[in-house]
């Protein structure tokens, strides 16, 4: 059984646009885009277990410059 989460990302000010454009090169991200509100960037991503989306995704999506902040909601159903 695969694990899909969505991220919400706080960036810092003007970087909303190079981030979610930087995410959506990561394997196993089917969705990075901008929003309004408290977050930046909402983005759900894909992995077969979850110690493999830490591994490959979360790690990456903590590596981009200009991220200040992640949240993760894995989907539950």
């Amino acid at each position: 059984m695969s694990v899909h989460a969505y991220i919400l990302i706080q960036t810092e000010v003007g970087k909303a646009s190079s981030v979610a454009t930087a995410i959506r090169s990561i394997p196993g991200v089917s969705l990075a885009e901008g929003v309004t509100g408290p977050y930046d960037v909402i983005m759900r991503a894909e992995a077969p277990s979850m110690e493999e989306f830490g591994r490959t995704i979360l790690t990456k999506v903590q590596a981009v410059p200009g991220i200040t902040r992640t949240l993760t909601c894995p989907v539950t159903n």
